[in-house]
């Protein structure tokens, strides 16, 4: 399409929440969570390709699972997207960009793909755009180009890039020739010695067709299951849903291990604009504000004689005394206690939640719905407190339960009920009745969020009693799951 801009950028959705547990977690991994003052990483990530020239309305790649929180973070930007792309599982990075070259090649065999995790943080917007102006021209080369970021010191959490000879026609890019693991220290102290070795960002720059021929080489069993996924993929709302079976069937490998590191192609831009992976608690501490002994907190923390640490509440007070470089999280769902040295090993934990099986592992108190979210509030014999947030102009599928009835009291905002044959306006402080076997909907029909305290009453409770007539998200059919 020669109307689009210079660089399409894809914009990688996807991870198991793990490194920030419990905090984020399989339902809501780091991207989706709101680390900062303001927004999500994703929603920054957005914000870096927005509003600018030099990048096309983004391609968004993520889980089936996560599709509505994507769709109402997008949202909640005001940003343009071109397509988000929905895997039925996650097989890593690079069936994931063989995608998303795959159907922008289908509309522009030239197209350049700026390929960009969402979960990283970058300070410097405006250097961030300087490098990817400076490894254009290698892309359109035919250069598959990755960003190294210069070392802040001997890293072990990292992979390398070993920086060789100039090209030439593209000033300030160089020939790849080495990419290194995660080194051991004494291995990253050395290559931090030679002055040629830069961390491995995970972005890339390249042309579509260009990396389809690569990887056409080094995997082509993984090339044709992704054509056969995107040729039966299906639209779906919003969103393009690859055809399950053949994308179930791929080997997932990152595009490092699949085409970067067997390349003669490879080329890096080295970059210093800000960057951090945000891969672990202590990461994120060290790019968070901090007081003057050093430790970087966020929600009602009070401390005493503490250093060089991060502590987190997302609702209930922490105190601390005494300690030093530690990490402490709270949320509804748990509370995490570790030194900060150790905060990369948190995947260990979630690894035992998962062997038992744990709820915290893969859900939050407050669960994501498209058209919002709920949270149950209490339970007893017979009864149900739920706190539902319905969000600007969405509803609730049009419903009724067999086996319990519904009080509805709205606490913020305006809603708009429907009840049997009766459609009618609630305002704060107001409530309605929902018979158990009465028709009912929820809307929010302002710009601002409705909270609605929903007790539910009857001798069964489940998720699984709801039967619904229609449904703004296509899920008329799903009569075993919650609205």
């Amino acid at each position: 399409m020669t109307d689009r801009a210079p660089i399409n950028p894809v914009v990688l959705s996807g991870g198991s929440g793990t490194r920030l547990w419990p905090l984020s977690n399989a339902l809501r991994p780091k991207q989706l969570i709101q680390l900062g003052p303001d927004e999500s990483l994703f929603q920054q990530t957005m914000r870096r390709m927005g509003g600018t020239a030099l990048f096309a309305p983004p391609t968004i790649i993520c889980n089936d699972d996560h599709r509505f929180l994507v769709a109402e973070q997008v949202r909640e930007t005001g940003l343009p997207w071109h397509s988000i792309v929905l895997e039925p599982v996650g097989r890593n990075t690079a069936p994931a960009v063989a995608v998303s070259c795959l159907l922008l090649a289908a509309e522009d065999p030239d197209a350049v793909a700026m390929v960009v995790p969402s979960d990283h943080l970058i300070d410097d917007a405006e250097a961030f755009h300087g490098a990817v102006r400076t490894g254009l021209p290698a892309a359109r080369q035919g250069h598959l180009v990755v960003f190294g970021i210069a070392p802040r010191g001997p890293d072990t959490g990292f992979g390398y890039i070993r920086r060789g000879p100039a090209l030439s026609g593209a000033a300030g890019v160089h020939r790849v020739t080495h990419f290194a693991e995660k080194p051991a220290l004494h291995e990253a102290r050395e290559f931090l010695a030679t002055g040629e070795y830069l961390w491995n960002s995970g972005m890339f720059l390249f042309r579509a067709g260009r990396f389809l021929e690569e990887l056409e080489r080094w995997e082509p069993a993984m090339l044709a299951a992704c054509r056969a996924a995107v040729a039966g993929s299906q639209s779906d709302l919003h969103f393009l849903r690859l055809a399950a079976d053949p994308f179930r069937s791929i080997r997932g490998k990152p595009v490092d291990k699949a085409v970067m590191e067997r390349t003669e192609s490879a080329a890096v831009v080295p970059a210093d604009f800000g960057w951090s992976d945000v891969g672990s608690w202590a990461a994120l501490w060290e790019v968070s504000g901090k007081d003057e002994a050093g430790n970087a907190t966020r929600g009602d923390v009070i401390l005493e004689d503490c250093r060089n640490s991060y502590v987190h509440s997302t609702g209930r007070t922490v105190a601390a005394m005494g300690v030093d470089d530690m990490i402490i999280v709270e949320t509804e769902d748990a509370v995490l206690v570790t030194p900060k040295g150790r905060s990369q090993d948190v995947r260990a934990i979630v690894a035992q939640l998962e062997s038992r099986p744990r709820r915290e592992v893969r859900t939050r108190a407050e669960v994501s719905r498209p058209w919002g979210s709920y949270k149950s509030i209490e339970s007893g014999d017979r009864f149900q407190v739920k706190w539902l947030k319905v969000s600007p102009g969405h509803q609730l599928s049009a419903q009724l339960h067999e086996k319990r009835s519904e009080h509805w009291v709205v606490v913020a905002g305006r809603a708009r009920v429907t009840i049997g044959d009766r459609t009618f306006d609630l305002e704060e402080n107001e409530s309605a009745f929902v018979p158990k076997g009465t028709l009912h909907r929820l809307m929010n029909p302002t710009a601002d969020p409705l909270t609605v305290i929903e007790v539910q009453h009857g001798g069964y409770l489940g998720e699984d009693d709801i039967i619904r007539f229609s449904d703004d998200y296509g899920r008329e059919t799903e009569t075993r799951r919650y609205a």
